[in-house]
C-alpha cells in the first residue's frame, strides 16, 4: 500500500524556459553549438515573428517552430512536467513576455521554471560598422540634403572634423575624442557611399577597408613578416621604405600635401628630410616666413609638434585675453 499522502507527493519539476538571442549583424543560421542543442532538446520551439530570419534555417534543420506569442502564465503552464521551451526572440528582445515572467516569479505564487538567456550569436568587435553603413545607405537614398552632395561638396567637412578631432584629443575631453571619432568616420563612409555611384570607377567601403588592410599588413613586415623592427625610428624607417617603392617616388617630399597649415608643413618636410638622413641646409630670406620655418625645423628636431606647441600658446593666449575682457573662462 501506497502510504505517501499528497501533501508529501513530490512537485512536478517546473522545467526550463530558454529565450534564444541573435544577432541581425551575423548571418542567419549561424548559431552556436550550445544554441542548436538548446533548439534540438527542446520540447516546443517558439517564436512571435513569422518572418524571423532564423526560420528558414531552423526549419531545414529539422526543427519545428511554432509562431506563437504566448503569455508569461502560458509558457510557465507550458514548461509543466519538466519540459523544456525554448523561445526564439525577435530584434526586440521579448520584454513584453520577460517583465511577466519576473513578476510572476516575485509574485511567489508560481513554481517557476528555470530561466535561461542563451544568445545564439552574438556580435563581434566592429559590428556596429555594419549598422553605420546600412544607416548611410538610407540616409543617401532618402535624405533631400544628403542624396545631393558630392565628394567636392563635403571636402570642408572633412577638414572641420579633422580639427575638431585633434582639439578634443588636446583637451583630453574623453566624451567629446568618442564623438569626434564618430564624426571623422561618418565622413570616411559617407565619400565610400557617393563613390559607389560613380558611373566609370565605382568603390565601396569594403574596397575602402579592404585597401587598407593590404597597406598596413604589407607596411609592417616587423609584424606580419619576416623583418624585424625593435624601436620606432626602425618601424618608421620600414614604413617609408615600403611606400617609397609603392609610390615610386623620387624625392621623400612626393606626397606631402602642400595645402596644410605651414608650420605642420614646415615639420613635416624636415621630418621627411631627417628621416632620410639628409643634411639640407635651411633656405635664407626676408620676412617672418623664413624665420618661422627655422623655428619649425628646430621644433622637429626637438621632438615638439610646433603646430600643437602654438595652438597650446593660442590658447593660453586666448584665456588672457578673456581675462582682459573680464569674461569667465
Amino acid at each position: 500500500m501506497n502510504t505517501t499522502s499528497p501533501e508529501s507527493a513530490p512537485a512536478a519539476a517546473p522545467g526550463r524556459i530558454v529565450l534564444l538571442t541573435t544577432s541581425h549583424r551575423v548571418a542567419p543560421g549561424l548559431l552556436s553549438w550550445p544554441a542548436w542543442q538548446a533548439l534540438h532538446a527542446a520540447g516546443r520551439v517558439l517564436c512571435a515573428d513569422g518572418a524571423h530570419p532564423q526560420l528558414p534555417y531552423l526549419r531545414e534543420a529539422g526543427l519545428q517552430v511554432d509562431e506563437a506569442s504566448p503569455t508569461a502564465e502560458e509558457l510557465v503552464e507550458a514548461c509543466a512536467g519538466g519540459h523544456t521551451v525554448v523561445v526564439v526572440a525577435t530584434g526586440e528582445g521579448e520584454p513584453q513576455l520577460t517583465d511577466g515572467l519576473a513578476r510572476l516569479a516575485g509574485s511567489g505564487r508560481v513554481s517557476m521554471p528555470d530561466l535561461e538567456l542563451l544568445p545564439a550569436s552574438y556580435d563581434l568587435p566592429g559590428a556596429r560598422l555594419l549598422d553605420l553603413v546600412q544607416v548611410m545607405d538610407r540616409i543617401r537614398a532618402e535624405c533631400p540634403w544628403s542624396s545631393q552632395q558630392t565628394h567636392k561638396g563635403l571636402a570642408k567637412y572633412g577638414i572641420e572634423e579633422a580639427y575638431e578631432l585633434v582639439e578634443a584629443i588636446e583637451e583630453g575631453d574623453r566624451d567629446e575624442l568618442r564623438e569626434e571619432l564618430g564624426d571623422v568616420l561618418l565622413q570616411v563612409v559617407f565619400h565610400a557611399r557617393i563613390a559607389e555611384e560613380d558611373p566609370d570607377t565605382p568603390f565601396s567601403i569594403d574596397d575602402v577597408a579592404g585597401g587598407i588592410v593590404t597597406k598596413l599588413i604589407h607596411r609592417h613586415p616587423h609584424v606580419f613578416g619576416d623583418e624585424t623592427a625593435t624601436t620606432p625610428e626602425e618601424v618608421k624607417e620600414h614604413w617609408l621604405r615600403t611606400k617609397a617603392i609603392e609610390k615610386q617616388r623620387e624625392s621623400v617630399t612626393d606626397g606631402v600635401p602642400l595645402g596644410q597649415p605651414g608650420l605642420a608643413l614646415a615639420a613635416k618636410l624636415a621630418s621627411r628630410a631627417r628621416t632620410a638622413g639628409l643634411e639640407v641646409t635651411l633656405p635664407t630670406g626676408e620676412g617672418m616666413g623664413y624665420e618661422l620655418l627655422a623655428m619649425a625645423v628646430r621644433a622637429e628636431a626637438a621632438g615638439v609638434d610646433p603646430e600643437a606647441a602654438l595652438r597650446s600658446a593660442a590658447r593660453a593666449y586666448r584665456d588672457a585675453v578673456r581675462a582682459t575682457e573680464g569674461v569667465g573662462a
